[in-house]
């Protein structure tokens, strides 16, 4: 691919240097592409509007407009669209600078080429003009031949620029439908190891994806955002990995757990963290926690990327979802703020869908009773705040348990 000289270093190059980038840069471009530019030419003397459109149109360009009033001329731009501009500098009502000055700030990025024809040729002006933005300044009268380089010089570079536009476009493009591709990977990796833990335990996968949802409709609530809801939705349903790495004999036992027992299973909390921290390469990202809605959407203009906030939150929620408010929770003993807000979360989604589903062990409680068995435990159990945002929406958390029922788990053999 050729390299497009910037502005500074056409205007640092020597002419020859110059003609010879381009002569080279031609090659890539058919004198058809480069004869069907638009170009505009502004000036308040009609005279040199004839010459000079005429000149062109000898050359084939014949995509040519003009304008003589220069109070009309970003409207002109607007309409014509055009790909390069020859613009006179003394002119009534408007100079030529001033033009330029309005037309370089609204085609900003647009690579606009824009020569300057002028009667005056002292060194200051030029300079101005070539520090608003100019590609070349051509003092009056203007040599033809001459005009005619720098035109297809400049539309050469604006085609070359066109290009890499274009070519950014198409890899932006790309790299959208890679990072979408990628983050659909990840999503599937979350739902593959919810689906592990869940065969080898005596709940539904139905709980996960129940837990997922509550937890997403109680940080709604609280007032995170739709992106932050989304993640702790996914995150929320790996509560519960950590259960891969306890044994059998615990897990699938019918009755309630011994405290021998129970002391085993605790570690389900750690072993999960480990499994969450082995997506990101064993980076501890848990360590970082999000307590308000401003602070979780301002993470996402630090340095970490969706895919590891994602695992961030999922490393929170296996490590504290059966953290206390009072302290009095495992495996840590945290209190309080000292939680992550997405343990604290979803361990309200997780008891409370643990209290309304069956087990081998006991029967399911009413909705009702189990809003209120979670309503006593704030401040005990639950932080305050989140149980306020649960009771806020019984509705919607009711018709999460009714549009995900359990149903029986697949036969395997």
């Amino acid at each position: 691919m050729l390299t497009t000289p910037t502005t500074s270093e056409i205007h640092g190059e020597t002419v020859w240097q110059l003609d010879r980038t381009i002569a080279k840069s031609l090659e890539a471009h058919s004198d058809e592409e480069l004869k069907s530019a638009r170009i505009l030419v502004i000036d308040d003397e009609t005279l040199i509007i004839r010459v000079v459109s005429r000149f062109l149109q000898s050359h084939g360009f014949q995509n040519i407009d003009s304008i003589s009033d220069p109070r009309k001329a970003l409207t002109k731009v607007d309409e014509f669209k055009p790909d390069l501009i020859l613009l006179d500098i003394m002119m009534p009502y408007i100079g030529g600078l001033d033009v330029l000055r309005a037309i370089t700030a609204r085609e900003k990025g647009n690579h606009l080429p824009v020569i300057i024809l002028s009667a005056a040729s002292d060194v200051d002006t030029k300079r101005e003009a070539l520090a608003l933005g100019a590609t070349e300044f051509l003092a009056k009268p203007v040599d033809p031949n001459d005009l005619i380089l720098r035109v297809r010089n400049a539309l050469v570079v604006k085609a070359h620029n066109n290009q890499l536009a274009n070519h950014a476009r198409v890899l932006e493009a790309q790299v959208y439908q890679r990072t979408a591709q990628l983050r659909k990977s990840r999503e599937q990796i979350v739902h593959a190891l919810a689906k592990a833990a869940e065969f080898r335990d005596n709940e539904t996968g139905m709980h996960v994806i129940r837990v997922g949802k509550i937890a997403a409709l109680l940080a709604q609530e609280l007032g995170f955002d739709t992106e932050y809801c989304r993640q702790v939705e996914l995150a929320a349903q790996l509560h519960d990995v950590g259960k891969i790495g306890i044994p059998d004999a615990i897990l699938l036992t019918p009755h309630r757990l011994t405290a021998s027992q129970f002391e085993i299973m605790k570690r389900h909390c750690q072993i999960g963290c480990h499994i969450v921290d082995q997506l990101m390469d064993g980076n501890p990202l848990h360590r970082k926690a999000w307590c308000t809605p401003q602070h979780a959407a301002e993470s996402r203009s630090d340095d970490l990327d969706r895919d590891a906030i994602l695992m961030t939150l999922a490393a929170n929620i296996t490590r504290t979802h059966h953290e206390k408010w009072n302290g009095t929770g495992y495996p840590e003993g945290l209190q309080g703020d000292e939680i992550p807000i997405e343990g604290r979360i979803t361990s309200v989604a997780d008891v409370f869908d643990a209290l309304t589903s069956k087990r081998p062990y006991k029967d399911p409680f009413s909705d009702a009773e189990s809003f209120e068995i979670i309503r006593q435990e704030s401040g005990n159990a639950f932080d305050p705040q989140v149980v306020d945002a649960f009771l806020q929406r019984k509705h919607d958390v009711s018709l999460i348990r009714s549009q995900f029922p359990d149903v029986a788990p697949p036969a395997i053999g």
